[in-house]
């Protein structure tokens, strides 16, 4: 496979995974950002999703605990001008978009294969959002350091195979 080095063949790389894959790659680009989010359930929703061997009920457990989180504090998002409370939003995001379940309403039925329900691409845009709002507090952080992290990622993943 060649290497992953934008956008439109990372999109084009996600297609072909299973749900399984696509739930462990989006848990790692959760990952990468979890040091973004002050929920310690969100954190441990991440290692279920990371983890190649979970039950469905620790999935469903985990997708829960990001979901509730994300729901909770986006409420918070647009009210005020706390950056860091809003990456923490998006941290739960991209955790619960890794762990969606096949069917919800963040995925319809379906195989997961369309770039708007696949759980990895979305995990990663979450990812991305979370990096953009705590760019407002840091200037440490730049959205093509994410984006690079992300294709570094993604292309260790599939050389895993």
């Amino acid at each position: 496979m060649t290497m992953i080095q934008n956008d439109h063949e990372l999109r084009d790389a996600l297609q072909s995974l299973t749900a399984e894959q696509q739930r462990r790659l989006g848990a790692r680009f959760a990952q990468g950002v979890a040091h973004l989010c002050n929920d310690e359930r969100v954190n441990r929703a991440i290692a279920t999703a990371l983890r190649e061997d979970p039950t469905a009920g620790e999935l469903e457990d985990a997708f829960k605990a990001a979901r509730g989180y994300a729901i909770r504090t986006y409420t918070q998002c647009g009210k005020d001008t706390d950056w860091l409370a809003q990456a923490d939003h998006f941290v739960a995001a991209a955790a619960t978009a890794a762990l969606a379940p096949e069917s919800t309403p963040e995925t319809p039925p379906a195989d997961n294969k369309t770039e708007r329900q696949n759980r990895a691409w979305r995990a990663a845009v979450q990812a991305r959002m979370a990096i953009n709002c705590a760019m407002m507090e840091s200037d440490e952080l730049t959205e093509e350091s994410e984006v690079g992290r992300q294709y570094a990622i993604a292309n260790a993943f599939f050389a895993q195979g």
